[in-house]
């Protein structure tokens, strides 16, 4: 059994608190107890954190009861949201009082352990009890732990760590912020001095190796790969999935264990339409109705979350509902609110005070927010991973049964939400691209690091090979940003921008003055927002954040909403906009402008795909097309009519339906006389932009004149 290698309390108060571990937990204990790396990939609710956290909790307890544990930070965790670095640290307490319990009852010495979260959202108090006393557990995010690494605080804290802790490596590993949090990793093993356990969690990874690879780092999988080159794979009964990209079973056999369990479960999930037919925009009479269907659903159940994916639609329903169940019944949760209102929403709803809180992405990762029990989407989330990850989070226990309800807001869109439906029924996943040679990332992490110490070159680019995402980065390539880093730029007034000093004879790098405030103030890769701060008077409290557009249009008197409350606006300063309550005055919604996520590639196939099933379907007459929507696609009657319906015009129309192997040309003219051309190509707005922006440019040079492109996910205008 697992549990007999865990200390006796541990093991006590694990068998107190479940009735066995999960599959997951089984086999990664063995593995990381034993010092190797681990990749946990097991649906949402499989106790993935528990199972990293666990058998490092237990490496410190034996070290407490032997006497031999020191005040110094063991474990790292790092995750890619603020609230589930909170969360984490709030869920991490239980188990530690409850084993510090059993060590009482055994009549064994005491161990304080200690975690602590480390986020831009953490007190200045907080901050500097950290620096007397280390946590032995840290829980932070990858732009904090990028700061750690650069203060000398910081350094000292981390130097002691023995494991990390990835959550969530999906979400960071296709991104910059992926591939910085890798040279992040690579440069907290460097000042440690020795190897790094490293554990990674997500419930939706594709290819999984490719995760791997992330994890470890490019230069030991190569060095696995070379190792293990006279062997063959092993057969991996304990679940290992290695033949979804070839040529790498080596690389991860030896170093890192996978321990994947999948990523499917039973789940309830199923499309909402309102009474009214969908159209091509839904108008205000159908939004109403939509709403009633929400507020019926929400009042069937305990408590109920509603996605969204931009902030002011989670303003504008999280109104509409609170005008329906009452103001303290609903209210909102996204990026742009301030800690504290995030905190308390999230504390609200884990009380069952909420009967409904609208949420953007900010809450859709594996974050314990009480017992939900309906999530409710509205408007596609685009991407299969995404939807997986949002429906997770209702019934969030290990034998819990997601259930999750789409609710389609144009014709296209229910399309789109039966094609996921179908796409999650298949068992398909979003492939994972991990983001490769971001040189911009790549400056900063050198700029913070010879902050740190002086390098040798040659040393400093073997340190950034390490890094699976920087493993091809040709030295050419290192050197030409030391150079610009060097020589910065010239102005009028002088050179400007050059942030280290390079010994090209002897080939050493030493920071210039200024480069560790500059690596600290500029680092990570979310780019900045001309965002206002609101801050409520007299209290002088900050309540959250308005885009600079919105905030300079506005005038005093104005009201609007923000965490499902009116403000009635003071007056509008240089970065602030200061604010009364408005006592539940008429608000208008703020806007935010950020670009909404593109559709993923494997959606945009499973949308093609449900076209030409439903062309062939329709050859046979529309009653065979909607009985296969029902029973294959498992859509109710009405959602499958719809859509029937609508793509049954579309190829009365065209005669065929446009999918991703064949596409469709369509001409008419507008109100003025001027030629429109819709090339009608379900590849997604990713892939439809450029393709659109070239087109666009080839006309204009053919043809010598402008003209204007737009795209969506089925179509370049």
């Amino acid at each position: 059994m697992p549990l007999d290698n865990f200390h006796p309390a541990v093991a006590a108060w694990f068998r107190g608190a479940f009735p066995a571990p999960t599959p997951a937990q089984e086999r990664a204990w063995p593995a990381i107890q034993s010092g190797r790396h681990a990749l946990i990939a097991a649906p949402t609710g499989s106790g993935k954190t528990l199972a990293a956290f666990l058998a490092a909790i237990d490496a410190l307890v034996r070290a407490g009861v032997a006497g031999n544990l020191a005040d110094e930070t063991r474990i790292v965790y790092v995750s890619p949201l603020k609230a589930l670095s909170n969360d984490v640290r709030i869920n991490l307490e239980a188990p530690l009082a409850g084993i510090r319990d059993k060590l009482f009852e055994m009549g064994l010495p005491d161990v304080d352990i200690r975690g602590s979260v480390r986020t831009g959202d953490t007190p200045q108090s907080e901050r500097d009890a950290m620096k007397r006393r280390p946590p032995h557990i840290v829980v932070t995010t990858p732009e904090s732990l990028y700061i750690l690494l650069g203060s000398e605080s910081g350094r000292m804290m981390l130097a002691s760590t023995r494991s990390v802790i990835v959550d969530e490596i999906h979400a960071l590993a296709p991104s910059k912020r992926g591939a910085h949090l890798a040279l992040s990793l690579e440069r907290l093993e460097a000042l440690c001095g020795r190897p790094l356990t490293r554990i990674g969690l997500s419930a939706t990874q594709k290819p999984i190796s490719e995760v791997a690879k992330f994890l470890l780092g490019g230069a030991r999988c190569a060095d696995a790969m070379r190792s293990n080159a006279s062997r063959a794979p092993r057969d991996n009964e304990a679940g290992s999935r290695m033949d979804d990209v070839p040529g790498t079973a080596g690389c991860i056999d030896s170093r890192c264990e996978i321990v994947d369990v999948g990523h499917t479960r039973e789940r309830d999930l199923a499309i909402e339409l309102p009474p009214s037919p969908l159209s091509a925009v839904m108008s205000g009479d159908v939004w109403t109705q939509v709403y009633a269907r929400l507020a019926e659903l929400i009042q069937a159940h305990r408590t109920t979350l509603v996605f969204v994916n931009t902030r002011r639609m989670a303003e504008r329903v999280a109104r509409h509902l609170s005008e329906l169940l009452g103001k303290d019944a609903v209210t909102s949760h996204h990026g742009s609110l301030a800690r504290e209102q995030r905190l308390a929403a999230e504390q609200r709803l884990k009380r069952g005070e909420l009967r409904a809180l609208v949420a953007t992405a900010s809450l859709e990762l594996g974050i314990d927010i009480g017992d939900v029990d309906l999530v409710c989407q509205l408007a596609s989330p685009r991407a299969i991973a995404t939807f997986l990850q949002r429906a997770g989070r209702a019934n969030h226990a290990v034998d819990g049964m997601p259930k999750a309800r789409l609710f389609p807001t144009s014709r296209d869109d229910l399309v789109e939400c039966a094609a996921l439906l179908d796409a999650v029924r298949r068992g398909e996943l979003d492939t994972l691209h991990v983001e490769k040679n971001a040189l911009d990332v790549l400056a900063q992490q050198i700029v913070a690091e010879v902050a740190c110490r002086e390098w040798n070159e040659d040393e400093l680019f073997a340190l950034i090979g390490r890094a699976y995402p920087y493993a091809e980065t040709s030295p050419d390539a290192f050197r030409e940003i030391l150079r610009m880093l060097a020589d910065g730029y010239t102005t009028r007034r002088g050179p400007r921008g050059a942030y280290i000093h390079r010994d090209a004879v002897n080939g050493m790098l030493r920071a210039r003055r200024g480069a560790r405030l500059t690596a600290i103030t500029s680092g990570g890769a979310i780019p900045d927002t001309a965002d206002y701060e609101v801050v409520l008077e007299p209290q002088a409290q900050r309540v959250g954040t308005v885009h600079e557009d919105f905030a300079v249009e506005s005038m005093a008197g104005d009201t609007f909403q923000l965490g499902n409350t009116s403000y009635r606006i003071l007056r509008v300063e240089r970065g602030k906009v200061r604010v009364e309550d408005a006592q539940g005055a008429p608000p208008t919604i703020p806007f935010w402008l950020g670009e909404a996520p593109g559709r993923s590639d494997e959606l945009s196939f499973a949308v093609a795909r449900l076209r030409e099933e439903v062309s062939v379907q329709l050859e046979n007459g529309a009653a065979a097309a909607e009985n296969w929507l029902r029973d294959d696609v498992g859509l109710r009657e009405s959602a499958a009519r719809q859509i029937v319906d609508y793509l049954g015009g579309a190829k009365a129309a065209f005669g065929m339906l446009p999918t991703q192997t064949e596409l469709a040309m369509e001409r008419f003219f507008d109100e003025s006389g001027g030629t429109q051309l819709v090339i009608h190509s379900p590849f997604g707005s990713r892939l439809n932009r450029a393709w659109g922006l070239a087109l666009r440019k080839r006309f204009c040079r053919t043809f010598n004149f402008e003209l204007q492109a737009a795209a969506t996910e089925d179509a370049i205008i």
